[in-house]
């Protein structure tokens, strides 16, 4: 698995060569001041060869972008900050002067699959105006030196925890996919030593809670083969060329392959379409399929311990709805959820986390009450539109502010 990385590597390096060239000859064969473009095959020749470029170039950590919010027809200048920094991830933060004087704050947890958090740039972008939002940026574990220590789930529940205190009483949490399950039981910890800072609201959105409930194809690849598989087929050490050399990890490169080998057809169909846009003149579709994956094919590794503790216990041996799931040691109790209330929200057409498997944590919540639960299923939404798109921001998003609105402390409880 080791040769693998290194011959990706030289494969990446290779390609994003041949990907500047691709890139400059397709500029030369656009440009109106030469000959060449106005040939019969420029403006077709120029196409072919950025649709190449595009996806043969390497890709590196993209920027959220976030530079303004409208709220109620004012612009409002957005600011981004890290507000805590630790080895594996920094948590961050973005502000604007148009929110309300006790705005509600909000704690987005992104997941650890494979892509940065800027994954969920829509979802930061369509919360902040009306929340303070947080967010944990994942590093590339390959970025992290050896020095830094291991970082398992244990230490994603600490750092969640950690982020919880640092925000501070009251804050909203929202978990989005593969952080549903350690938000929870980092929800449930906290609950059950009645900490200040646990979560007045948590919201799993897509989340594998308990993946026995119509299981999805990714759930099937994760029970087919014995956990030792994943460890001697999918778990490689980081080259010489990066800070974190030596380090086992699962790498964001195979992540990517396996999703976009479950739709494949989809993925060239959108490149074919693009490369019409292209030749049509059809700039805006173009950019919009190129910014889609930019961020798509903008992957991470993760670490040996984490990833394969995920497979363990999250989509093997089902830890949490069996009540067997345990933190430094000690079973985490779910009754400890008392009063964090509950919001899942699901996908139609999700095929990653099928229906069921975020709801089962209302159901799981034994005592909790009724009122303090609340399931909501997005009609005809997939799995990314849950949290980007249009759908997101005019059907998901409405609900999920009326939840912390409902549910948010005043500012003498928040002190109490």
């Amino acid at each position: 698995m080791t040769l693998l990385y290194n011959l990706y590597e030289l494969q990446r390096t290779m390609l994003g060569g041949a990907a500047a060239w691709a890139s400059v000859s397709a500029e030369m064969l656009s440009n109106p001041a030469l000959p060449v473009g106005y040939l019969g095959f420029g403006p077709v020749l120029a196409s072919a060869l950025e649709v190449f470029a595009h996806a043969a170039a390497p890709r590196g950590k993209p920027a959220f972008d976030i530079e303004t919010v409208t709220v109620d027809g004012k612009v409002h200048p957005v600011t981004e900050s890290i507000v805590l920094h630790r080895p594996f991830g920094n948590l961050l933060r973005f502000n604007h002067p148009g929110l309300a004087e006790h705005a509600p704050k909000l704690l987005i947890v992104a997941p650890m699959s494979g892509h940065y958090a800027t994954l969920l740039r829509g979802t930061v972008a369509r919360m902040i105006e009306r929340c303070e939002v947080y967010i944990t940026d994942w590093a590339d574990a390959k970025l992290v030196p050896t020095s830094a220590g291991e970082f398992d789930l244990d230490d994603y529940i600490d750092y969640v925890i950690g982020f919880l205190e640092h925000i501070g009483p009251g804050t909203h949490m929202l978990a989005v996919c593969q952080p549903s399950v350690p938000a929870y039981a980092a929800t449930a910890v906290m609950g059950a030593r009645e900490h200040p800072c646990r979560p007045a609201t948590l919201t799993m959105m897509g989340g594998p809670i308990d993946t026995r409930e119509a299981p999805t194809s990714v759930n099937d690849v994760a029970i087919q083969q014995p956990l030792a598989w994943f460890e001697h087929n999918v778990i490689a050490t980081v080259p010489l060329a990066y800070p974190g050399a030596g380090r086992k990890v699962y790498p964001g490169f195979l992540q990517l392959t396996g999703f976009m080998a479950m739709n494949l057809n989809a993925h060239m169909m959108s490149h074919y379409a693009m490369f019409k846009h292209l030749v049509e003149g059809d700039g805006d579709s173009a950019d919009a399929t190129k910014a889609f994956y930019d961020e798509y094919r903008s992957v991470c590794d993760m670490t040996a311990e984490f990833y394969l503790q995920t497979v363990e216990h999250v989509f093997q041996k089902h830890s949490l709805p069996k009540g067997e799931f345990v933190h430094r040691g000690e079973v985490i109790d779910l009754s400890g959820i008392r009063d964090t209330a509950l919001l899942a929200i699901e996908g139609e057409r999700d095929d990653i986390s099928g229906i069921g498997q975020t709801r089962a944590a209302l159901h799981l919540a034994s005592h909790l009450p009724d009122s303090r639960k609340k399931y909501f299923l997005a009609a005809e939404v997939g799995h990314y539109g849950i949290f980007n798109g249009s759908k997101w921001r005019k059907r998901i998003a409405p609900v999920l502010e009326e939840w912390i609105y409902t549910h948010s402390r005043k500012p003498a409880e928040v002190a109490a």
